[in-house]
């Protein structure tokens, strides 16, 4: 029987640790300054500070978790907002098994893009990646723009797990990649031939993408 994961253990002896029963590759994808790469930080490192500057191109954390009696390693991408890095980003989308579509509840504008991130996922990745989309920076919630509600009709509609969370206060970030990997997991199980270490991906596709969306942005 395998031994349990030492709690304290060190990102890098994360990214060292050959002892885990599946691997999963995941991309965090959405606007610039959504707060992605604090997200990822908050999860992986349990840290966070306001003075990250954009992300160029893309860069990746490993984090080993236990799910249903499973350790599950996660390669998380941390994708580059900015338009110009959008060649460069989308070719890591291919092998991605799941994606954290984010956006921030202050920011119209990041969530009038969602429907365009998610269409890019529908082109560059495999048809049974899941994704969940995140309204982050809920610890801003006095500053909103963007309603919860409109949010959770749209995530429906494009067939997304939906949260709302913070990085900064800790909010539903663990939550959310748990959420994620279950959802894979449960793929896995159905039969969908989701294999963690896949060479020919097939099954259940994403919902098209709404081209008229009336729960979604207006812009």
């Amino acid at each position: 029987m395998a031994l349990a994961k030492d709690p304290q253990s060190s990102p890098e002896q994360d990214a060292a640790d050959q002892n885990f029963d599946y691997m999963f590759k995941l991309l965090i994808i959405g606007n610039s300054s959504v707060g992605k790469t604090s997200f990822l930080f908050r999860f992986a490192d349990d840290s966070f500070t306001s003075a990250f500057v954009s992300t160029v191109g893309i860069d990746f954390k490993v984090k080993t978790i236990h799910r249903n009696n499973k350790r599950v390693k996660l390669q998380i991408w941390d994708t580059a907002g900015q338009e110009r890095y959008r060649t460069i980003t989308t070719a890591y989308y291919r092998g991605a098994m799941g994606f954290l579509l984010m956006y921030d509840i202050t920011s119209q504008e990041s969530f009038c893009t969602i429907q365009d991130w998610a269409t890019q996922i529908k082109t560059y990745s495999w048809d049974n990646a899941q994704v969940v989309l995140v309204g982050n920076k809920l610890d801003l919630e006095e500053d909103r723009q963007v309603p919860t509600e409109e949010a959770e009709r749209l995530a429906k509609e494009l067939g997304f797990q939906f949260f709302e969370a913070s990085a900064k206060d800790n909010i539903n970030v663990k939550q959310v990649f748990d959420k994620l990997v279950d959802v894979i997991c449960e793929k896995m199980n159905d039969g969908d031939n989701m294999d963690a270490t896949p060479a020919n991906h097939r099954g259940t596709a994403l919902k098209e993408v709404p081209q008229n969306n009336q729960g979604g942005c207006a812009c």
